[in-house]
This record gives C-alpha cells, sequence and structure tokens, in this order.
C-alpha cells in the first residue's frame, strides 16, 4: 500500500485508523452543519443570519482545533431594490507557524445553492439523509463535506497528539454562490499579511469525472458573457399594421446570432482561435490516460449524439478549446399560444468559454467587430449595441509543481491508483484570483464523486468519498512534509 519512497507508515496507518473509527462523528458533523440553511443566493435576511450562524461554528470549530481565528468584517452588499444586506465574513485561519515546514493554505465555502424540498428533492435537502452509502442534502459535496474533510484530517492528528506535517492556514468565505463578493479585495489586502508566508493553495471545489476513480484538477476554462441590444423603439409592433414595412429588431438578432457558430460547433469570430494554445503530444498523452466511458457518459447525458466520437476530441472540446452558447433572447414573445407580435427591442444573449491564452479584452473586441460586421452588411436603420458583462479569465497551472506531485502520491498511497489530470470545462474564478494575486501554485483537489450532483436536486456526497477523501488530505499533508 504504501509507496517506495515510503511515508512513516506507522504514524500513517494511525492517522488512516483513527479515521475510520471516528467516521461516524464526522458524517453527524456534516449532518450538523448541512442543518445550516446557509443559501447565498436568494437575498433574504432569514438566510443570511443563517450564514453567519454557518461561519460562527465553522470559526469555533477551528478554534477548537488550537487555530488562531479571525473573522473579517466584510461590510454590507447593496441590492438593486435598494435594500441592503450583511455579508456574512471570511474566516482567516492559521495553525503552526514552524519557519522550517511548509505552509499549505485551504480555501473552501460554507454557502449554498438554493434547496427546496417541494422542487424534486426525495428528501429534505437540509436533513443529511443516508441511503445505500450516500449522505444526501444540500451543501454535502459544494462545499461543507470537502471543508469537513479538510478540519477532520487535522482534526486525527491533532487528536493523537502528533505535530502537524505543515502548517495549515484556511480562507473559508461564505459568499461563493453568489459571486464571492468583496472576496477578491480581501485577499489584495492580505496579500503581504495572511498570504505572506503561504506556499501553497488548495481548494477543492469540484468533482471528479468518474464515479470511482480520484482525479487532480490542472485548469479551468474562463467566459466572456455578451449581451447584443438591437432597437427600434420601446414598444412592440402589431404585425398585421406594420409587418413588411420594417426593419424587425427580431430579424437582425437572428441573423446575429446565427453568424456566430457554424453545426460543427466551430466559432465563426475571425481570429478567435489565434491564441489558443498549441496542442501539445504529452498533453494528447494526458487525455488518452483518462477513462471516461463514452457510451456510459452519452446514455447517463441523454443526448444522442455528441459533436465528436473519440473520448480525446471530446474532453479537448471540453477543457482545450473554447466553445460558443446562445442562452436566450429578452424581449422576444416566448409564452404559449399565438400573438402577433414584433418585438420592439431584443437583446441576444451569448458566451465564450475561453482557453489559454486568450485574453479577455481581445476577445471583447473580435467579437464586437465581427457582430458590427454583419449588422452593417444588413442596412438596417435599427440601433444595435454589443456589450461584454462578464470576463474572467481562464487559468491552468505548472502539473509539475511540489503539490501535484504530493497530491499525486497521496491518491496513490490512499487509493491505490493513478488519477485522472483533469481540467474543469466551466470556471472556478478564485483559482485564477489566487494565482494572480497572491502568486502561489493552486491545486484543485476534488473529493466529490463525478454524479454528485452539486447546484442540483438531491446533491450527495457518498460516505466513501468523505472518509477516504479525509484520510487524502491527511496523505497530502505527510506527503507535503516530505517533498518540501
Amino acid at each position: 500500500m504504501f509507496s517506495s519512497h515510503s511515508l512513516p507508515p506507522a504514524l500513517l496507518e494511525k492517522v488512516f485508523q483513527y479515521i475510520d473509527l471516528h467516521q461516524d462523528e464526522f458524517v453527524q458533523t456534516l449532518k450538523e452543519w448541512v442543518a445550516i440553511e446557509s443559501d447565498s443566493v436568494q437575498p433574504v435576511p432569514r438566510f443570511r443570519q443563517e450564514l453567519f450562524r454557518m461561519m460562527a461554528v465553522a470559526a469555533d470549530t477551528l478554534q477548537r482545533l488550537g487555530a488562531h481565528v479571525t473573522s473579517v468584517d466584510m461590510g454590507s452588499q447593496q441590492l438593486p431594490d435598494g435594500q441592503s444586506l450583511p455579508i456574512p465574513p471570511v474566516i482567516l485561519a492559521e495553525l503552526g507557524n514552524d519557519p522550517t515546514k511548509g505552509t499549505v493554505c485551504f480555501y473552501g465555502h460554507l454557502d449554498v445553492q438554493p434547496a427546496d424540498q417541494g422542487n424534486g428533492w426525495l428528501t429534505d435537502p437540509y436533513v443529511l439523509t443516508e441511503v445505500d452509502g450516500k449522505l444526501y442534502g444540500r451543501g454535502a459535496t459544494d462545499n461543507k463535506g470537502p471543508v469537513l474533510a479538510w478540519i477532520n484530517a487535522v482534526s486525527a492528528f491533532r487528536a493523537l497528539e502528533q505535530d502537524l506535517p505543515v502548517n495549515i492556514k484556511f480562507i473559508i468565505e461564505g459568499m461563493e454562490e453568489a459571486g464571492s463578493v468583496a472576496l477578491e479585495e480581501l485577499v489584495e489586502k492580505e496579500k503581504n499579511r495572511f498570504f505572506s508566508g503561504v506556499d501553497y493553495i488548495v481548494i477543492s471545489d469540484n468533482l471528479w469525472i468518474s464515479q470511482r476513480k480520484p482525479a487532480i484538477t490542472y485548469g479551468t476554462r474562463g467566459n466572456s458573457y455578451f449581451m447584443v441590444e438591437v432597437k427600434c423603439r420601446d414598444q412592440d409592433f402589431h404585425s398585421g399594421t406594420f409587418g413588411g414595412i420594417l426593419h424587425e429588431p427580431m430579424a437582425d438578432l437572428v441573423a446575429l446570432l446565427g453568424s456566430l457558430v457554424d453545426s460543427s460547433g466551430h466559432i465563426l469570430v475571425p481570429g478567435i482561435y489565434d491564441e489558443v494554445a498549441p496542442l501539445t503530444e504529452e498533453e494528447i498523452n494526458t487525455y488518452k490516460a483518462i477513462h471516461l466511458d463514452l457510451e456510459e457518459y452519452r446514455n447517463s447525458s441523454r443526448v444522442e449524439k455528441f459533436l465528436f466520437d473519440t473520448k480525446e476530441e471530446i474532453l479537448m472540446h471540453l477543457w482545450r478549446y473554447p466553445s460558443l452558447s446562445i442562452h436566450g433572447i429578452e424581449g422576444a414573445f416566448d409564452e404559449p399560444g399565438a400573438k402577433t407580435v414584433i418585438p420592439g427591442q431584443v437583446i441576444g444573449k451569448f458566451s465564450i468559454r475561453l482557453v489559454p491564452h486568450m485574453n479577455v479584452s481581445v476577445v471583447e473586441k473580435q467579437v464586437t467587430r465581427h457582430l458590427e460586421d454583419v449588422f452593417s452588411k444588413r442596412n438596417s436603420s435599427n440601433k444595435m449595441v454589443v456589450s461584454m458583462t462578464l470576463g474572467l479569465h481562464p487559468w491552468i497551472a505548472n502539473i509539475n509543481d511540489t503539490q501535484y506531485l504530493a497530491a499525486k502520491r497521496a491518491i496513490r498511497t490512499v487509493f491505490g491508483t493513478e488519477p485522472d489530470m483533469i481540467r474543469d470545462g466551466s470556471t472556478i474564478p478564485i483559482a485564477k484570483m489566487f494565482q494572480e494575486i497572491v502568486h502561489k501554485s493552486v491545486v484543485l483537489i476534488p473529493l466529490g464523486a463525478v454524479d454528485d450532483g452539486e447546484h442540483s436536486q438531491n446533491e450527495k456526497i457518498n460516505r466513501w468519498n468523505y472518509i477516504e477523501g479525509t484520510k487524502l488530505f491527511a496523505a497530502f499533508f505527510l506527503e507535503m512534509a516530505q517533498l518540501h
């Protein structure tokens, strides 16, 4: 079970044994945390109170471990309707400051997506319910389970009166699902204080690509979200009275949206692929090594056919090539029934998932120029306005960094297998933010299985993933100590 570079097997055995013996306690704590309805998405005072309670419980847990804990007041959030709501504090905690040891900082969040039992949940989303080894509850996998796994791993060393192999810091927030309000300013402010001694940053806020095979994530796509508005006038028209004599905004918009991407998924905006990182032989081999059953993937997605037939092409188009998706049209008639309306102004919404080394502001210029070109050829008298409402950069790490090596070794020790080295097709802005501001290596070590259903009804984490994940973090501390 133990690899040749040999961690102290006696200590490791002791720690693993402790974790196995105390797993029911760990599940019980998760149950208590899931019971707190820390929804940051719905802006109502009751949920805000729950969020403050959640952060207080976490701060107390860390204090009992012996950590030095600061709860940073984040002020309040102005909402569009004029009311203001307090932002839950961000917890900064530190355990150990031995200058001879490496310092690992763990980021996690304790807020959750909305959940309502009437809405497709088979159990009460805020009562952790175990069925066949699956622990169902809102926040179980995103992100309360992984945060607790890290805390449990620390508590195992503490309980056995063992010295922690590394110095540990925590940054835990309560607004991730609402866009991490005010977090970036805090990280910027603490860059030369709290983060000054940090060597590595670990995030555990995504999933494996498989049911049973662990993964390490080393990259995420970015996102540029666009609105394109075409306007004739404020009110709608009646097609009996005006049909045939107008440049109709809807026809202009459909032409604009139709000019963005072809039927094979290729983006038609000139120059958009210019900055995409070239494909290397080494990279292709990492895709070959990943276990992905295409049939099963297709069936579980309930899709008849994907754009590509091979595992490698599918993964590359999810991770390392950009994609453009059209999301909707505001102002269009979309109710049931027949209504002979000509919308007076419409807004099309689409976004581009960005990959290394695409640049947000370059993409904004390319898209705007392309739409202006297409629009000018229509000789329409309508007004068109293009705006980019969100620009998040892609993130990629160096997989030869010390902590990637440590994470691989820890996975080998706990699971007896090599991890899938994966990227995430969606955006985890926090990874890029830490990398840019703190200038330290960031690794994503997910604990949850591919079918955990984060953000969805019946979210769960498997007991096995939660407990083995706790062991994984404990082994990771020891591996980091050896490599540091």
